[in-house]
């Protein structure tokens, strides 16, 4: 299993191919749909994200934490709820994403065009994410609770490469 620190560089994500599993430390920032649609009303209005350039987002929603942990439960939601917002954000400069399952051939296109990409997380594996989390904070969006963009360090947060830049797909090869 290879390691990588966040943010990837250039030469991290050339290195990156589907189906790789590796291990990411740094900061990611969960969004779901509902933050998803403020984000690109922010970008329509010309606005600064609350996500910086070659960030990852994290398609979570993180429930409240127990006593002594960052956050409870923080496992991936179904990313093609993403897709009408994937291309844009991809295209405004975000990282990448790390969900669970196939997406759009657009988001696909998005990911090739921007060199990014994409990782999958394992459903149903919230709680062994949420170990692998250890500094939690709201930074935008309070209002949505679970749904608001959250940044968070991470330590050795279990993925797998989805969709590589190169166009390397786990669901097509």
């Amino acid at each position: 299993m290879k390691h990588f620190d966040l943010p990837l560089s250039e030469q991290d994500l050339a290195l990156l191919r589907a189906g790789d599993c590796v291990t990411l430390s740094g900061t990611i920032y969960t969004a779901r749909d509902c933050a998803h649609k403020r984000l690109i009303s922010l970008l329509n209005e010309n606005k600064p994200l609350p996500v910086p350039q070659g960030a990852l987002i994290y398609y979570a929603g993180p429930c409240p934490a127990p006593a002594g942990k960052a956050c409870g439960s923080c496992g991936p939601t179904t990313s093609a709820r993403m897709n009408s917002f994937a291309p844009r954000l991809l295209d405004e400069g975000i990282g990448g994403m790390i969900g669970k399952g196939e997406m759009s051939e657009e988001t696909r296109q998005a990911i090739i065009r921007n060199g990014k990409i994409y990782f999958a997380a394992i459903g149903g594996a919230g709680a062994t994410y949420s170990n692998a989390i250890i500094k939690s904070e709201c930074v935008a969006f309070p209002d949505l609770l679970s749904e608001a963009v959250y940044r968070m360090q991470v330590k050795d947060f279990p993925v797998v490469v989805a969709y590589d830049r190169s166009g390397g797909s786990v669901y097509r090869d």
